[in-house]
């Protein structure tokens, strides 16, 4: 009898903690984390940022340029909404060159390639009114690899993907920004992500962003 009261009593207690958990997105708390974080870590007008979602905010690119002026402004889970509520913390010091890769996210949450073409083009305008001498590369949308059957919100994404990046590049050439092309190092004969640069299909291991890093090394070091 008193194991089983126990066991009622214990799962009460769960019952209790799971109604009263808090219900804040993991995803938010760390873009708050990360935003707190870089206040205090202000960009310079000689620096070099890499901003992004997840895929940036994975990559040690400061060792793999072997430059330090290079500042990582990737964060997990990122929108490009999300860039453009905190592009202040990078138009405000003037930076000598910012590479630019969002979009990915957008479009597992099903958005059209147009809408999310029109907040690009907005986040671009906004970079180039705040920091017009900063140096603007706009990075293609990578290529995914679906077989891996990981992220199901981009199974049949791939037709988006291209459109989205043909956006990006008319917005590029239409706002005086540099283009990257990056599937031409990362996807494969079929235009998937690479096997051998990934281990789920949409994210980069150490290979890959060893790769992503040499095909745009002339441009960051030029």
């Amino acid at each position: 009898m008193k194991r089983t009261a126990l066991k009622t009593a214990s799962r009460l207690l769960l019952l209790v903690a799971a109604l009263h958990a808090p219900t804040t997105a993991v995803a938010d708390e760390y873009w708050d984390q990360k935003t707190s974080l870089f206040e205090l870590l202000p960009v310079g007008e000689n620096d070099i940022v890499f901003l992004g979602n997840s895929i940036t905010d994975g990559g040690e690119f400061h060792e793999l340029f072997g430059m330090d002026n290079i500042k990582n402004r990737g964060i997990r889970s990122d929108l490009i909404t999300g860039v453009e509520k905190r592009i202040g913390q990078i138009t405000a010091g003037r930076p000598k060159k910012i590479f630019l890769l969002i979009g990915i996210n957008d479009i597992s949450h099903g958005h059209t390639a147009e809408t999310l073409g029109a907040r690009y083009t907005r986040l671009v305008k906004k970079i180039r009114e705040e920091s017009p001498q900063t140096r603007l590369y706009l990075q293609s949308v990578m290529p995914v690899n679906n077989s891996l059957k990981r992220y199901k919100n981009l199974q049949g994404k791939e037709k988006t993907i291209r459109a989205l990046n043909a956006i990006i590049e008319k917005t590029a050439s239409e706002n005086g920004a540099v283009y990257v092309d990056l599937w031409p190092f990362l996807a494969d004969r079929n235009g998937n992500l690479s096997l051998d640069l990934t281990n789920d299909g949409l994210h980069l291991n150490g290979r890959g962003y060893r790769v992503w890093t040499k095909g745009i090394e002339d441009l960051v070091r030029e």
